[in-house]
């Protein structure tokens, strides 16, 4: 086998530890530059102060494994952590200047400059060490042979994103798989396996791989503890790829617990900030857009009011965030309050109708009650739309991943609806639709995304063919 150049092959210790001293270096000159400029003078107290923030930022970084290797992460994650970790390291400087009987800082300009030149500098030599080890590894410098282990669905997507990113410095060796490997359409060819299990420890074994990556499916539980035990029998490093592929990943992510890994396969992006963000959202546009609507609102009640008999409001029971009962506000539209364990979907040219019940729902004006729904909190701008407590029941059953919408509120207008699939749902397939929608409304949720969402629900979320 022809080998790329490695002349850098063994210097992420090198790294690490050139890291190490140029933060240190980095947080010494800016002080000195700093304080030269606004005092004229280096002074011991600005030694001092510069020496207090290399401590505290040294402990922070080894506390958090910080130098460790970046090679396959994008630069605004370690830019983040670097950033937080100076922060910090600069509260820590600062606080020490409070204590001590003499000052530190000249002036409140030359403590704000300190901490901005020092970030600054402290970002750019980073990025500037970073394109240069890119560049070197897209020239065949501080590469590593790699090894997939596994030829399906995940292996074939490690393998692509590799390729597509020469900066990491990853040469693939090959693909191998077990001996009961079978071809299908997610699968690469046989002809295009490097080799069986055995095969993989051997070129391990002679030096020819230094790192494998196991992208088996979890069915192959057996395989993966055998090969992990023989390759410790290696120098290669072995990392391990969930499978995601074998389950349909709803906004998932790694945690722990005591300590212990854990990736959620189905998971709520609504926890921590995010569920302050989309509450600030929701209680934003909706106050806005109530504002906006109170008037017409206050006609149609007189509308619904004297055109048939019965309450202006009809309230359904309907399922909400973690499947909890809420009761939805709708402007009456039907002759009947079908509220129970059976309820039958409005159809084109329904008799339950009332006079301007068909017009209300076709313009979806007979929703907009559900704005107090949303100031309320049990329901959201956008979402998935709620379906009645007896649709729930009865699709729970037919559909994969139906109740998995329920992991955020239900909405006004929703990912699925701008996308034509609201009204009836006549049939299992259409309703299948709807749910896919939904799901990856919610795998891939930003504010961005409801933003876009309720700009997109004016042109083309009020008026539909298929409601009736």
């Amino acid at each position: 086998m022809k080998y790329q150049k490695g002349v850098l092959q063994s210097r992420q210790t090198t790294v690490a530890m050139f890291t190490r001293f140029a933060d240190s270096i980095v947080i010494l000159v800016s002080s000195i530059v700093v304080a030269s400029y606004y005092a004229n003078s280096s002074s011991a107290a600005s030694y001092l102060s510069a020496f207090i923030a290399m401590l505290a930022f040294y402990f922070i970084c080894e506390i958090k494994h910080f130098y460790v290797s970046w090679r396959t992460t994008p630069f605004r994650m370690e830019a983040w952590r670097l950033s937080v970790y100076w922060i910090i390291s600069f509260m820590a400087a600062s606080s020490a200047d409070s204590l001590l009987p003499f000052e530190m800082f000249s002036s409140i300009q030359h403590q704000i400059a300190w901490f901005g030149v020092t970030w600054f500098v402290l970002l750019i030599y980073r990025r500037t060490l970073k394109l240069c080890l890119r560049l070197a590894r897209v020239h065949g410098y501080n590469s590593r042979q790699i090894a997939i282990v596994g030829a399906g669905q995940l292996g074939k997507e490690l393998a692509k994103r590799i390729n597509k990113s020469p900066w990491m410095g990853f040469n693939i060796v090959g693909h191998y798989d077990t001996p009961d490997y079978v071809q299908s359409e997610y699968h690469l060819p046989i002809s295009e396996i490097k080799g069986n299990l055995d095969e993989l420890v051997q070129d391990a074994k002679d030096g020819k791989i230094d790192r494998v990556y196991i992208a088996l499916p979890v069915s192959k539980q057996s395989y993966i503890a055998k090969l992990v035990n023989e390759l410790a029998d290696t120098t290669a490093a072995v990392m391990y790829l969930p499978d995601v592929f074998t389950f349909e990943l709803l906004h998932a992510r790694s945690d722990n617990l005591g300590g212990l890994p854990v990736i959620s396969i189905y998971s709520s992006p609504m926890d921590g900030s995010n569920r302050i963000t989309k509450r600030i959202f929701d209680l934003t546009v909706g106050m806005m857009i109530l504002a906006l609507i109170a008037i017409p609102m206050l006609f149609i009640g007189i509308a619904v009011k004297v055109t048939s008999p019965g309450p202006i409001f009809f309230k359904q029971n309907r399922y909400g965030i973690d499947g909890k009962a809420i009761k939805v506000w709708k402007f009456r539209s039907m002759t009947v309050m079908e509220n129970g364990d059976k309820v039958t979907q409005a159809k084109k040219g329904d008799n339950r109708l009332t006079p301007i019940g068909g017009f209300l729902r076709r313009t979806s004006l007979d929703e907009l009650p559900q704005f107090i729904n949303v100031i309320q909190g049990s329901m959201s701008i956008v979402g998935p739309r709620p379906h009645a407590v007896a649709h729930n029941e009865e699709y729970r059953k037919l559909i994969n991943g139906y109740m998995l919408r329920h992991l955020v509120k239900p909405g006004i207008t929703g990912w699925a609806q701008i996308n034509g699939w609201r009204g009836e749902t006549d049939t299992l397939e259409k309703m299948e639709k709807r749910i896919e929608f939904d799901l990856d409304y919610i795998r891939n949720w930003s504010v961005f995304l409801d933003a876009k969402i309720v700009f997109l629900t004016i042109f083309k979320g009020f008026i539909d063919k298929n409601a009736y």
